[in-house]
């Protein structure tokens, strides 16, 4: 790992991002081919109803795609955390119980999906003339969504048991012999749509079949009937850690629900009809998505970049990398531009011919509804950039602008004023509204990176004092901000001649990650709802996680080799088994919290209450989400204490006196 650490922080910029984007745009671009090469053959094939046709089919794949990456990416999170913690039985049940949940949740989903098929075509925008059609190819590819949905969840636990390649191998296997099965179905055996479908899913199925049979291979667990039992606490634990890739996939499946409806509404009144605006869009759509791809392939890959040298201060390296990202991304997004002003109408006759209506529209699409395209070169790496640095409100913002926040809203309003051509003009309007949010924003960041300023170095907290306890007993102390904890801390450690440890995990983990001791203190024990939402788990733990895994490690040291105070951290519940261990919580009243803060801490009167309830919350969803309990529950402590009742130097003596009988049961 460490070398790892130096090579981001020290290898050539444009170097680590060759090495780390190239697998992501290759597996970026599979994904996009999977999504295009159906309707490139039924369009050809078939003809503009058969495109139609799975264009308003396809928001199922997505549903089937959101729930895979929950439990995929949620178990591959999982699985560093756990791994990194050393505890391979539980990463192998985190795993063990992604799989279950994406078995369980594909068949439900599968059942579902055949008895309510018409329904939910209707729900996404389907038509009189596209449901034959679109029931044909629906209910084959529904017959497939368990090895779809398996299959994409266990090539995100394989990628992350270090394995990229044979992920990467096992999806390209895939779209290969789906671009090979789709003209012998369609063409030869003239099989049409239902062609199309039975070559997606039998692709999809030696997909499942590769990944399958990696389970016996994982590098790092060993599954047993054991890991494959449900446990609802590691289920949900699996879920949460993967609910981010669940809300982005269904944030598109609501975009595509509300187009497709629009297109089918306003397209009436035109010349055009329903069919062609759903048919032509969709195509559109998945057209720049495959250029996008790259995009993005790009910036994730940049991720593990970015994150580390900001974590290091090293931000020169960061603003290089950033500028490198930008630049490929918009010369991507300029030849993007450039084929979708000049020659839309070849690009739509791959997905086969009509007629000038068609052609028309099409033309029309692609000019007016990637007009600002270019933008995108810009908007796309930026929420990953937050991401990456750990703004995750920023990061979430950005990912869920364009399509929640103005592309609805615009489709709506301009569709009402405008017409069908109003659909088209949203899709500029959001690109043009996300592109100055997104570059204001990352203004402002490289400003603040030109700041470079650092804070004071942290204390290291020590103490000479002879040792008047005889046994090895671990304090850990847990508390609210501004109950007085850390201080009532410090005074058991002074009291009973023993190591006090605080503020000097940071500079240990600093020399052991190259995080700088600064943003470690800014990063650590806070986690903001946000947080949870939007997190990536392309190449493992993330800087947070890191932090948590090496602090684990510390915390496990230092309770092995002395009597000590440890002070939060999650301490209580890292050394929740050992019975040498006291945990206490330490609380206050809001007001005498306030005072402690205005004295103390220099906070202004009027926003001290807001500030401390801040704090805690963060503290609070710091410990829920590494270990899944509640934070201010007293049933994870010994002993829980106001501390102004008998104040923090009683209340220090009375925690001694409890240390005292503890040395007796021991």
């Amino acid at each position: 790992m460490e070398k790892e650490e130096n090579l981001l922080g020290t290898e050539k910029i444009g170097k680590l991002i060759r090495t780390f984007s190239i697998p992501c745009i290759i597996s970026m671009l599979v994904n996009s081919l999977y999504n295009i090469v159906d309707q490139i053959f039924i369009g050809q094939g078939v003809g503009m109803l058969g495109n139609g046709a799975t264009n308003v089919v396809f928001p199922i794949s997505v549903i089937a795609l959101a729930f895979s990456l929950m439990f995929g990416d949620g178990a591959s999170a999982y699985l560093s955390l756990k791994l990194g913690e050393k505890k391979k039985e539980e990463a192998a049940r985190g795993v063990g119980n992604g799989i279950i949940l994406v078995l369980i949740t594909s068949l439900i989903f599968t059942a579902i999906t055949l008895i309510f098929l018409p329904q939910l075509l209707n729900l996404f925008g389907c038509t009189e003339n596209l449901k034959e059609y679109a029931m044909n190819y629906g209910k084959i590819i529904a017959i497939g969504l368990p090895f779809v949905m398996i299959g994409t969840t266990l090539n995100s636990i394989i990628r992350s048991d270090g394995s990229p390649k044979f992920a990467m191998m096992s999806m390209i296997i895939g779209a290969i012999l789906n671009i090979i099965l789709d003209p012998i179905f369609i063409f030869v055996l003239k099989k049409g749509v239902e062609g199309a479908a039975i070559a997606t899913i039998i692709s999809q199925f030696v997909t499942f079949l590769l990944n399958t049979m990696y389970i016996r291979k994982f590098k790092s667990i060993t599954l047993s009937k054991e890991s494959i039992k449900p446990k609802f606490n590691i289920g949900k634990k699996v879920t949460s850690l993967g609910i981010s890739s669940f809300i982005t996939q269904m944030s598109f499946v609501f975009v595509m629900a509300v187009e497709n409806n629009l297109l089918g509404k306003y397209g009436m009144e035109t010349k055009y009809g329903s069919e062609i605006p759903i048919t032509v869009l969709g195509i559109v759509m998945k057209v720049s998505q495959i250029l996008y791809s790259i995009v993005i392939g790009i910036a994730v890959g940049a991720q593990p970049i970015f994150g580390y040298n900001y974590g290091a201060k090293k931000f020169d390296r960061v603003k290089e990398a950033l500028k490198i990202v930008l630049r490929l991304s918009i010369v991507i997004m300029v030849i993007s531009f450039i084929l979708f002003q000049t020659i839309p109408d070849k690009l739509i006759l791959l997905f086969g011919n009509g007629d000038s209506n068609y052609i028309e529209f099409a033309c029309l699409t692609f000019r007016i509804y990637l007009l600002l395209c270019i933008f995108n070169g810009i908007q796309l790496p930026a929420g990953i950039f937050f991401q990456a640095i750990g703004k995750s409100s920023r990061s979430a913002l950005l990912s869920l602008s364009r399509q929640i926040l103005f592309l609805i809203p615009a489709m709506f309003i301009l569709s009402n004023i405008f017409g069908l051509m109003g659909i088209l003009y949203a899709g500029a309007v959001a690109d043009g509204i996300a592109f100055i949010l997104s570059l204001s924003l990352l203004i402002i960041e490289v400003k603040n990176l030109n700041k470079n300023t650092t804070k004071s170095g942290a204390l290291v907290d020590d103490t000479s004092i002879e040792n008047k306890i005889s046994k090895h007993i671990i304090i850990t102390i847990s508390r609210e901000y501004g109950s007085g904890g850390r201080y009532i801390g410090r005074l058991i450690a002074d009291k009973l001649g023993i190591k006090f440890y605080d503020k000097d995990f940071i500079q240990k983990v600093s020399k052991e990650t190259g995080l700088s001791e600064d943003y470690i203190e800014d990063s650590e024990q806070k986690r903001s709802f946000i947080d949870s939402l939007n997190s990536g788990y392309y190449f493992g733990l993330s800087n947070a996680d890191e932090l948590f895994v090496k602090e684990a490690e510390l915390i496990k040291e230092v309770a092995n080799k002395e009597s000590c105070v440890i002070i939060g951290r999650c301490s209580d519940f890292i050394l929740k088994d050992r019975k040498n261990v006291i945990k206490v919580f330490i609380y206050s009243d809001m007001k005498d919290k306030i005072k402690r803060a205005t004295e103390i801490y220099g906070f202004e009167k009027d926003t001290a209450e807001k500030e401390i309830k801040k704090i805690d919350k963060l503290r609070a969803n710091h410990y829920k989400y590494y270990t899944d309990k509640e934070w201010k529950n007293n049933s994870n402590y010994d002993i829980c204490i106001n501390s102004d009742n008998l104040g923090v130097e009683k209340t220090a003596d009375l925690i001694c006196k409890i240390v005292e009988e503890k040395e007796v049961l021991i």
